[in-house]
């Protein structure tokens, strides 16, 4: 059986490289971009310099992928940017980022994913969400819309594309130790973990287990759907 050609976004560090560990060691042949080039390198890994939220960067991305692998099974958007502020303190120019990064870069990789799963008849595409969505938190209001929008897309992307056979689901983590919340004090955080049933950060294992279960060939049926975790 042909090794599941998975492509993740935003492998530089953090959870992005967890996941290409992660499935290089499943058997994986695994792509990977980020803005810049990893500080790691891995057999069975091949990295793509592309920021999600650049078009023309990102069509060149998957017209390579084809070329050497001539179809791609998953798609997993990790690639992320996050920021915390009051609203009315928010600059523009922050909420343009996420914007461009959370939602814009899951639309086109999405988008150019697709075109090469409809021609399989097959693929996974899993999304990044998060769980100050349901939680509403204060002073995350541009991120919480850029992944809300996320969220929504996966649902219609859902709808859109299962007649291809591909399937597109949502995880939504719950703060876990990224440079993503370094920034963040650590009473917030207390605050933010009070607020789930399992009051703890989560885990990269935590995140792989959702993923596997949404890539998994059993989970064909799985659609449209947003996992949280930490109970929220």
């Amino acid at each position: 059986m042909a090794a599941p050609i998975t492509l993740i976004t935003g492998t530089r560090k953090g959870i992005g490289a967890h996941l290409a560990r992660h499935y290089v060691a499943l058997g994986h042949r695994v792509h990977g971009c980020s803005r810049k080039a990893p500080e790691w390198s891995l057999d069975g890994y091949t990295h793509h310099e592309a920021d999600v939220g650049d078009e023309k960067a990102v069509r060149q991305m998957f017209a390579a992928i084809r070329k050497s692998e001539g179809r791609l099974d998953h798609l997993i958007n990790n690639a992320g940017a996050a920021a915390m502020n009051h609203f009315m303190l928010t600059p523009t120019a922050t909420a343009e980022k996420l914007l461009r990064t959370n939602f814009l870069g899951t639309f086109i990789c999405s988008r150019e994913a697709a075109k090469q799963m409809k021609d399989q008849g097959s693929g996974r595409i899993v999304n990044f969400t998060t769980v100050a969505v349901p939680l509403r938190l204060a002073g995350e209001a541009a991120y919480a819309a850029s992944k809300a929008a996320v969220e929504e897309l996966s649902r219609v992307l859902a709808r859109e594309l299962g007649e291809f056979g591909i399937t597109v689901n949502s995880i939504g983590p719950t703060p876990i130790d990224t440079d993503l919340i370094r920034g963040i004090p650590k009473e917030k955080i207390d605050q933010l973990l009070q607020q789930q049933a399992l009051h703890r950060m989560g885990t990269f294992d935590d995140v792989t287990n959702v993923i596997d279960f949404f890539l998994r060939p059993e989970s064909a049926f799985v659609t449209g759907q947003t996992i949280y975790l930490g109970g929220v």
